[in-house]
């Protein structure tokens, strides 16, 4: 992960030779991929402003686990990272993870020239050489959906953590 990150405040978002068209199909085949193995219920989105290309979401009836599932694909390798429930990169999100799943994820990457990244991976403090801290727009955004957000506890938790490697290739910029 350190060999990709840029600290080019212009390449935050995607490196410098980021090819699109080639980074949509294979997200496309990832979330297809997704949808044949959990069913019609699976939605898939692509991240705007974010270091993510694309997310794909399974409801916690179609997983067999009792927990909702997502799988991030970043901009950057491209890696792509998995989680359970509804917080994206906080402590926890790992559990519900199976074995099963994670070589199937391995496997699908592999197949696509993706790069699997463990959630425990991701979650290590950020020691790279971009700067995620927060400028003055950005503080004033932050602010604003600080206000709009219905579960603050959530956020103070989010808050109180120091920035990781998820938050360097599957967040929001």
């Amino acid at each position: 992960m350190r060999e990709l990150d840029d600290p080019d405040p212009d390449h935050r978002e995607m490196p410098r030779d980021y090819d699109v068209p080639a980074a949509r199909l294979r997200f496309r085949q990832f979330a297809d991929a997704l949808e044949r193995r959990f069913g019609p219920s699976v939605s898939a989105g692509m991240g705007q402003d974010s270091s993510f290309l694309g997310a794909v979401s399974v409801p916690a009836e179609a997983t067999g686990s009792g927990r909702s599932l997502w799988v991030l694909m970043s901009n950057f390798g491209p890696f792509v990272t998995a989680g359970t429930g509804r917080a994206w990169g906080l402590p926890g999100c790992q559990e519900g993870l199976s074995d099963e799943f994670v070589a199937w994820l391995d496997e699908l990457c592999e197949e696509l020239g993706c790069i699997y990244v463990p959630i425990e991976l991701v979650m290590e403090p950020y020691d790279g050489p971009t700067r995620l801290g927060d400028d003055e727009a950005g503080e004033a955004t932050l602010a604003a959906l600080a206000a709009s957000s219905p579960d603050e506890e959530e956020d103070d938790e989010e808050d109180d953590l120091p920035p990781a490697w998820y938050d360097r290739y599957f967040q929001y910029m």
